[in-house]
């Protein structure tokens, strides 16, 4: 059934594509936006050299049974991940694929102090803490396969997190 509206007349398969592009466009448009300079993710086209790319020696791509014997049992051993903690301050996720192959590394440090890996250590430069005190970058990295994320929430103990995760 179409309807006029100032002279034109709209059908309902009209209206639905009109909206249709229009939540495109807005889309694209927040898309583009997050790409902008100074947003929290940022696309490289190449692995820069300061970046992290191994925790404790272990690499995405390598197998469950070498991440084992490098770092010992596990405290959760599972078939998809493994869960490691290191000290009261420090633990680490370890998720894999069906062939058993790394595909995320997740290192926790709940304290601060000089074992807690800096910005600079992981992303290759430091980073400007927003006004609450915490940090948040993610990097990611096409042609390497994986992005990088480095978290430090603020406070007088805060956490720090940082991920490398492998792009499917």
């Amino acid at each position: 059934m179409a309807q006029s509206i100032s002279g034109v007349k709209f059908s309902f398969l009209t209206f639905s594509f009109l909206l249709t592009f229009a939540l495109i466009a807005v889309s694209a448009v927040s898309v583009e936006a997050q790409r902008k300079p100074g947003a929290t993710a940022a696309v490289a086209a190449d692995e820069p050299s300061g970046s992290f790319h191994a925790y404790r020696g272990i690499q995405l791509g390598m197998t469950a049974d070498e991440v084992r014997q490098k770092l010992g049992e596990p405290k959760d051993k599972g078939t998809e991940q493994d869960f490691y903690v290191f000290n009261e301050s420090e633990m680490a996720q370890f998720v894999y694929d069906k062939s058993q192959k790394v595909v995320t590394i997740s290192a926790d440090f709940l304290a601060s102090g000089p074992e807690v890996l800096t910005a600079k250590q992981v992303l290759g430069a430091e980073i400007e803490a927003k006004p609450d005190g915490s940090v948040y970058k993610l990097v990611r990295f096409p042609k390497a396969g994986y992005w990088l994320s480095y978290n430090r929430t603020s406070g007088t103990a805060p956490m720090t997190t940082v991920t490398l995760q492998k792009i499917n």
